[in-house]
């Protein structure tokens, strides 16, 4: 038998990981993810406790992986040139596909929507409010909170620019809230959706589109 190649090893490793992210999700979702221990992800996984520690350090830092690779999915889409300025093109680019997206993966983000309700993965999600500082925190700060404020940079700069064409009492970040909060509802309407009428839900992409671009 040919001995895998140090390429190959790394391909098998990805694959574990996102096998264990998979399970871990599904278990943070339907059992919670304090009742959730390592040794039920492992026993779902099919291999033992001590392997998983292999791949992650702690339950936290499975939890963080969760969220972080879940965020990915979606952020991927914005600013694809990755050039740090977000044109209208690329504004209307980014509504269109993650709503395509979500349709796409609906079970998924049904599993992920239901993961962040629970109070204490709200409380990871937003500690930077003043919680006490934890290895989560540490982890994250080094992550997803450097995304984070490059994401509000970018957008916070997109409805600046707005305020050269708009009225004298225009109010750029009211807009960009405003935005968040449309985005962020309907995506959890349309992960709840059993069953979409296409035409309406073009429609109603068309409209935030109009309304904020």
């Amino acid at each position: 038998m040919t001995p895998r190649t140090a390429s190959q090893f790394r391909e098998i490793r990805e694959e574990r990981r996102a096998q264990l992210l998979d399970i871990a999700l599904k278990l943070f979702a339907d059992e919670g993810y304090h009742n959730t221990t390592i040794n039920e992800i492992a026993r779902k996984a099919g291999i033992s406790k001590g392997l998983i520690y292999n791949y992650f350090k702690s339950k936290e830092e499975l939890l963080l992986e969760v969220i972080s690779r879940s965020m990915d999915e979606i952020t991927g889409y914005f600013d694809p040139n990755r050039d740090g300025y977000i044109s209208e093109e690329e504004f209307e680019w980014f509504i269109r596909k993650i709503f395509t997206v979500i349709r796409e993966k609906l079970q998924f983000w049904r599993l992920f929507y239901r993961l962040l309700m629970q109070k204490e993965v709200r409380g990871y999600m937003l500690q930077f409010s003043g919680g006490p500082v934890n290895s989560v925190n540490q982890i994250y700060a080094g992550s997803g909170l450097k995304f984070m404020r490059e994401f509000t940079g970018m957008i916070n700069d997109y409805f600046m620019r707005k305020k050269g064409n708009k009225p004298s009492d225009y109010d750029p970040v009211l807009d960009m809230n405003l935005f968040i909060y449309t985005i962020e509802g309907f995506a959890m309407i349309t992960v709840y959706m059993d069953e979409v009428d296409p035409v309406y839900y073009d429609k109603a992409i068309n409209k935030i589109i109009e309304m904020y671009k």
